[in-house]
């Protein structure tokens, strides 16, 4: 299915998997990895799961997420995606591309976006729609799509001291081009390169494999 946009797209963010009663050793693993704390993000209500933030230069951020043992995991797309790779045993989930204005995706897939929204520890409300995790657990080197509707960015919830460089994802550049409807170089930026990895050599699965940042510390590869 070609998805063709009329606004512009952004990298926007990539959501690492983790249980609930992991989260906070995973959050100091790879902060102490980066050489940057993550910042309580709150919980997403509509989901049932809550994460943790980790901005990063260039507009993106790194989301650790989680699962809650709440009735919305079951009856959300999103819960259900989570909660699915949590008891998989975690590790690298999905990317999102932030656009504008989602109505020409809704239109493609046929269906409406999800409203979002998770309460910041500081009292804000950070407000959202999302389309695509349905197709994400189809095939999950596919990213999903969101539209921010608060001004407030997570890359902007603390000083970011790092960025990504490159991303290894198993799977297909045709086939992620032809889902986002546009050359994925651009999508991506300049500064973020693609390393396209065999699935056969991933146990056979699609999708996030590594992301490589720039730190202080130099060059940093989380898999």
């Amino acid at each position: 299915m070609l998805l063709v946009h009329d606004s512009p797209m952004r990298f926007d963010h990539v959501s690492y998997v983790t249980t609930h009663d992991q989260l906070s050793d995973t959050v100091q693993r790879i902060g102490s990895r980066i050489g940057s704390p993550f910042i309580d993000g709150g919980i997403h209500p509509r989901f049932g799961t809550r994460n943790f933030i980790l901005p990063l230069q260039n507009g993106h951020y790194i989301e650790v997420v989680c699962p809650l043992e709440h009735p919305a995991v079951e009856a959300s797309p999103f819960g259900k995606a989570v909660s699915r790779r949590a008891n998989e045993g975690g590790g690298w989930f999905t990317w999102a591309i932030s656009v504008d204005d989602l109505n020409k995706v809704e239109g493609r897939l046929g269906r409406n976006a999800v409203d979002g929204h998770r309460k910041k520890p500081d009292g804000k409300d950070l407000t959202w729609k999302q389309i695509g995790i349905l197709d994400v657990m189809r095939d999950a080197q596919l990213p999903y799509f969101i539209q921010w509707l608060s001004l407030d960015h997570p890359s902007t919830d603390g000083k970011a001291m790092a960025k990504i460089v490159k991303v290894e994802i198993a799977g297909d550049e045709k086939t992620i081009q032809n889902w986002i409807g546009s050359d994925l170089q651009n999508a991506l930026g300049e500064e973020v390169q693609v390393e396209w990895v065999d699935p056969a050599t991933n146990d056979g699965e699609n999708g996030l494999v590594a992301v490589h940042l720039l730190t202080a510390n130099g060059l940093v590869r989380l898999d």
